[in-house]
């Protein structure tokens, strides 16, 4: 039996004829564009935000450059196709007042092939921060990346690129990001997901397609060809509908199960739960080397009170314990020094099986907002094509070429020390060092005041909930583990002690 099991840590497990994984949002406006340009009957587009204003792909197929104005000519194109987007609620109102949005909205909402709802069903303060699109039921993406502003950007990452600018003609920083492209009956359950998510929203069913057509976009060559492919979700706990906690399961399961080496980028890193997971493959003398890529800083004002000081915290215990210093955090950075903001969500075990999607390693991803991961496990045929999948993504932080990341693996043996052999000056990746917290931003994390383990603790009493909960079992295995390594000490010791007497 495969890692993925259908009710434990995925939804449904279904075949993929073709799969890509599209690297930075250039190309994944590109692919999406394309793909919409073959839709017939449905695009269901389900994210955390839109933005209208945005150049949306590449306009040589005569239809406008914007994404607002593509939406109209595409539905006005094409009779018959129901193009319906839903996004999270809480964030829409401000939105509405982002330039040109609110007239966009209106042209929308008078067309009678196209629908925006905003989705308003989850706990207080959670979030809907799935990013799918299911087209006719044929093909589907899933990812990190939302179609709204500051997300454009090229694997090149170059300091200054006239491209990478706000719709308010503002240069925005370097932006890396990752989404997977898949058809087949995957896709099919994309969409069916895509219909559960709309009828907890909105209260409507919407129709499954007829049979699936080819939609796969020609500017996207495939990864890798007939597999299978796991979906996991999560959902918050509410009052008429049980919470689902597949996509943790899935990443306690996948570093549980490493051998080698885990790769992983991430938004952010404060999710106790997986810091524990971490922490117990750190204690083995043979454990994996863990490598987890990570912006400098998390965006925003509120963001890094809550996700920077949890890194922080859980980086100085995890350390106490990585003994055999097989555990990194790294930042990427431009050719010029600037911070490549990782917005990417994803993880590649062993080379071998490779998670991607819209969760990131915090409480809120795993237990608070709306979530939909893809994990792949590879075969003797595919895990090479996975292998390589973590090698070019290495290659583009680090300013190389995925050959020669392929190359200093096989002569280290090592992610760590191939990484450390790599990196260098102006586009590289840079070891990430703890700050000094005060002692409210100490006090925020330790008490995941920002970053909920759940619906259920934004209720609770801080003093009933804590970054370290659950370690107390942990720690005593530290303690055991310590006390036996005493004893074998002293028994060598008196060994040596009988045998000098011996003589």
């Amino acid at each position: 039996m495969g890692l993925m099991v259908k009710g434990r840590n995925a939804w449904r497990i279904e075949r993929a004829g073709r799969f890509a994984l599209v690297v930075d949002a250039s190309d994944y406006f590109v692919a999406a564009r394309e793909a919409m340009l073959k839709a017939r009957q449905s695009i269901l587009l389900i994210a955390w935000d839109f933005d209208a204003r945005i150049p949306f792909g590449k306009a040589d197929d005569g239809g406008p450059e914007r994404l607002g104005d593509f939406i109209l000519w595409l539905a006005d194109r094409t009779p018959g196709l129901q193009i319906r987007l839903l996004r999270w609620g809480a964030g829409a109102i401000r939105s509405m007042f982002r330039g040109s949005t609110l007239w966009t909205v209106l042209r929308w909402r008078a067309h009678p092939q196209i629908t925006l709802r905003f989705d308003r069903k989850h706990p207080f303060a959670s979030s809907h921060h799935q990013k799918i699109i299911a087209i006719d039921d044929s093909i589907a993406f899933c990812g990190g990346i939302d179609m709204t502003s500051e997300r454009w950007d090229r694997p090149t990452h170059f300091d200054r690129d006239p491209r990478r600018v706000s719709p308010g003609g503002r240069q925005h920083p370097p932006w890396h990001d990752a989404a997977s492209l898949f058809d087949g009956p995957a896709a099919r359950a994309i969409g069916d997901l895509g219909r559960d998510r709309w009828k907890l929203a909105t209260g409507k069913d919407l129709p499954r397609c007829d049979a699936g057509h080819d939609a796969w976009p020609p500017c996207v060559t495939p990864d890798l060809r007939d597999i299978s492919l796991a979906i996991a979700r999560t959902r918050p706990k509410m009052p008429d509908a049980p919470p689902i906690h597949e996509i943790e399961q899935a990443d306690i399961d996948l570093i549980r199960a490493a051998r080698q080496s885990i790769y992983a980028e991430s938004q952010y890193f404060a999710s106790r739960r997986i810091a524990q997971a971490i922490a117990e493959r750190l204690m083995e003398a043979d454990g994996p080397d863990i490598v987890i890529i990570n912006p400098k800083s998390a965006k925003g004002w509120l963001e890094p009170l809550a996700m920077d000081t949890a890194r922080a915290r859980l980086m100085e215990a995890l350390r106490r314990l990585d003994r055999h210093g097989r555990l990194r955090i790294y930042h990427p950075r431009t050719a010029g020094g600037a911070w490549i903001y990782v917005h990417s969500k994803l993880m590649i075990v062993d080379g071998r099986v490779l998670r991607v999607g819209s969760s990131n390693f915090n409480n809120r991803s795993l237990r608070l907002d709306t979530e939909c991961d893809i994990v792949i496990e590879g075969d003797k045929a595919t895990a090479p094509v996975i292998a390589g999948l973590r090698d070019r993504l290495l290659a583009e932080h680090l300013g190389c070429t995925p050959a020669e990341v392929a190359a200093r693996l096989s002569d280290t043996g090592g992610l760590i020390a191939a990484i450390e052999g790599l990196k260098g000056e102006g586009r590289s990746l840079v070891p990430y060092e703890i700050p000094t917290l005060s002692g409210i931003e100490e006090w925020l994390a330790e008490n995941e005041i920002l970053d909920p383990n759940g619906p259920d603790d934004l209720f609770e009493s801080p003093a009933r909930r804590g970054l370290f909960k659950g370690w107390d079992r942990l720690r005593a295995r530290v303690r055991v583990r310590g006390r036996l390594a005493a004893l074998k000490r002293y028994d060598a010791r008196r060994r040596a002690q009988r045998r000098t007497r011996g003589k």
